[in-house]
């Protein structure tokens, strides 16, 4: 899959499209810079998923759990840990038990921490405006 999106109305579009496909037990693995849409995507696949409440970067809390929608949904933000042992102490392996979804940003940081079948998604920023996502 690659796709263009012009704006935050269409990344949360594709966020909730995707959503659609997911089981308990999906894993996805976001990669892109700062400003590239992963939150954004997160907010769509949330809303997509059922979620009714709000969704904001995790960055500084490492987790947040979205609870009341089809699936729970795990959203991760790797971008500040230090190491493996970080993300293993805060319960990282206890979530692929869970029956929801597992969403992790910056996971190119630990890409050996992530189960074979992990959907990776790349989001870049286009030059001529938007974003890229592939995968």
């Amino acid at each position: 899959m690659e796709r263009v999106v012009r704006d935050e109305a269409e990344m949360e579009a594709l966020g909730a499209e995707i959503a659609a496909g997911l089981e308990p037990g999906s894993v996805l693995a976001l990669v892109g810079g700062l400003g590239a849409g992963k939150t954004r995507f997160v907010k769509g696949l949330a809303k997509g998923a059922g979620y009714p409440g709000e969704v904001t970067s995790p960055t500084y809390a490492l987790v947040h759990e979205y609870r009341g929608g089809r699936l729970p949904l795990f959203h991760f933000d790797l971008y500040r840990l230090k190491d493996a042992g970080e993300l293993l102490a805060i319960g990282w392996d206890e979530f692929f038990d869970e029956p929801g979804i597992v969403i992790a940003e910056w996971a190119d940081l630990f890409p050996e921490l992530l189960p074979p079948e992990t959907r990776w998604l790349r989001f870049e920023v286009i030059p001529e405006g938007g974003r890229r996502v592939s995968g």
